[in-house]
């Protein structure tokens, strides 16, 4: 079972899932809050996987869940700017990214379900990130050469040992609450638990907007001459981050499905990592060269929470599961431009 089921992310799980484990039934819930999730909701019935119209804040409609073997939550206001841009309130996240949490908990600690939580890289602490010393190489910052890194992170990106000491973000604190509930109650409770911190996801169906899906918004802009800008950091749109495409997490799933106990670490990094990396500048050469010339406006005025430079070093879930995503960049984009190609009301559909 699959919460936000209906999302870019929790979709593009449960097809994946349907082709990975064709002896499982694959079935999920969402609240349809976010634009687009319509869609969806008859794509997902099309390849046979039930969705029911329910709202993780309501106790009353877990309680109504049919049993499943494992819960995915895939549910979350994932913006970091949430609960403080005024477009959404703080208890507006609050309930949703941790409310939900509680009630999604409740119903494995009675169903003994196991339940796999897609966590972010936001859980990572903010002054050390947005304080690294970096240097412009070409059109991209990277960590100076010359600097001393903080406990966790290494040229390779930031790893579970890097601080998750606040301020994290309200978004952030709100995820590694719902880590630290998650892993207490599969304790106390006695259902197994795994967390997947995972970097920025990216891949065609993706509702995309500056706050989020970032990748997903810049192409579909770009092809449609819409506006866009670079923020902070001078205007010159050298702040990095990496991607992955959800399915590439099916290989990580499936095996932690069929592990409940074992002495695997709980908590995993899974991004694109530093070959999935690319700069807004750089994404930008890619746009040109795809779709011809567009003019960017600069903003240097620097937002709340942007950091320079964040790449999830995926090292340990190599180490312990032989994992490591397997979509390149490239194709990422490519599929992106494809489906923008074919949806050009796509914009419209997606806008919050």
């Amino acid at each position: 079972m699959i919460s936000g089921i209906c999302g870019f992310v929790g979709s593009s799980l449960a097809r994946s899932l349907r082709e990975a484990m064709p002896e499982a039934e694959v079935s999920g819930f969402d609240n349809f809050s976010r634009p687009g999730s319509e869609i969806n909701r008859l794509a997902l019935k099309d390849c046979g996987v039930k969705v029911q119209h329910l709202d993780a804040r309501a106790a009353s409609d877990m309680s109504v869940l049919p049993d499943a073997d494992w819960l995915i939550d895939a549910a979350a206001m994932p913006s970091v700017l949430a609960g403080v841009d005024g477009k959404s309130s703080s208890r507006q996240l609050l309930e949703h990214n941790l409310g939900s949490t509680v009630n999604l908990l409740e119903y494995c600690k009675v169903r003994k379900t196991g339940f796999i939580l897609l966590s972010t890289s936001r859980v990572y602490s903010i002054p050390p990130l947005a304080g690294l010393p970096v240097e412009a190489m070409g059109n991209a910052y990277a960590p100076a050469r010359d600097a001393s890194y903080p406990r966790g992170l290494s040229s390779l990106g930031i790893g579970e040992q890097f601080s998750t000491e606040p301020p994290v973000s309200l978004y952030g604190s709100t995820k590694i609450a719902s880590e630290v509930l998650a892993l207490e109650y599969g304790s106390a409770f006695g259902f197994p638990v795994w967390i997947n911190r995972c970097g920025v996801m990216a891949g065609a169906g993706q509702f995309g907007h500056p706050e989020q899906g970032i990748f997903s918004f810049w192409i579909h802009s770009w092809l449609r001459r819409a506006p866009l800008k670079y923020i902070g950091f001078a205007g010159n749109g050298c702040q990095v981050r990496d991607c992955m495409h959800p399915r590439d997490l099916i290989p990580l799933l499936c095996q932690q499905i069929a592990t409940t106990g074992g002495d695997a670490p709980r908590v995993l990094n899974v991004g694109g990592g530093l070959a999935n990396s690319m700069s807004l500048a750089q994404l930008s050469t890619w746009c040109e060269g795809r779709f011809g010339s567009h003019a960017i406006a600069a903003d240097p005025q620097p937002r709340p929470f942007d950091l320079p430079w964040v790449v999830m070093d995926h090292s340990l879930a190599s180490r312990v599961w032989n994992w490591q995503p397997q979509t390149p960049i490239a194709a990422i984009l490519d599929e992106i431009a494809d489906h923008a190609a074919q949806h050009p009301e796509w914009l419209e559909i997606s806008r919050p």
